[in-house]
């Protein structure tokens, strides 16, 4: 399977969501996880209704292994720390509130360009469709669960276009459900499953969300 650019990719994925398509108000809320997972998400709100928002998130990784999550953020304040990492690594909390005050900015950052004076779209008692245009490793969609999950939806899912095998347990450790119609026995990488696969811009991305500049 070779998509043709992640809006085609998000209208397939849609296909595989119409159980989800919108029957009352508000309907289901697709976050997509910039900046790749922002057109993909916008395809599949267009497919199954409901809304479009981001989810913001940043990884409080361990300095010493920045791979490695002792934690995560989002916005409104939400953190979730992995207390396992944390233990296993002897990571001291000063040193941990430092890097969520660096993280904090990132992600200041990020929700001034993309978000403007629109404030995120509250995740409690919702349907949550979380979106990406790929995984590899699953590391950031984990993190995304956790803090969307930290949120209180009333369901969580995750919707991919396509994954690594091996990383789909992982992810349905962590939301009610995982939708992915593409999981190549080798996959060498995300971009090697579309056509075009160029880096968004950030007014590309804001474009998408807002829909009176689409």
């Amino acid at each position: 399977m070779l998509y043709a650019d992640r809006l085609s990719a998000g209208r397939a994925l849609g296909s595989e969501l119409t159980h989800l398509r919108a029957t009352d108000a508000p309907g289901p809320l697709v976050l997509g996880l910039p900046r790749g997972g922002v057109p993909v998400a916008a395809a599949v709100r267009d497919a199954i209704g409901g809304d479009l928002d981001i989810l913001l998130v940043r990884k409080l990784g361990v300095p010493w292994q920045p791979e490695l999550a002792a934690g995560a953020i989002g916005e409104h304040g939400v953190r979730v720390i992995n207390s396992d990492v944390v233990r296993q690594t002897g990571l001291d909390t000063r040193r941990l509130d430092a890097i969520e005050v660096e993280e904090r900015e990132e992600l200041a950052r990020r929700s001034a360009i993309w978000r403007g004076d629109h404030p995120p779209i509250p995740l409690r008692d919702r349907t949550v469709v979380l979106v990406d245009d790929g995984i590899a490793t699953g590391a950031s969609m984990v993190v995304a669960c956790r803090v969307a999950r930290a949120q209180e939806p009333r369901r969580l899912v995750v919707a991919i276009p396509v994954a690594a095998p091996e990383a789909l347990p992982r992810l349905r450790a962590e939301a009610d459900e995982v939708v992915c119609p593409h999981a190549p026995a080798a996959l060498a990488g995300v971009g090697g499953a579309y056509r075009d696969f160029h880096q968004l811009a950030d007014d590309e991305v804001s474009r998408l969300l807002r829909p009176d500049t689409r």
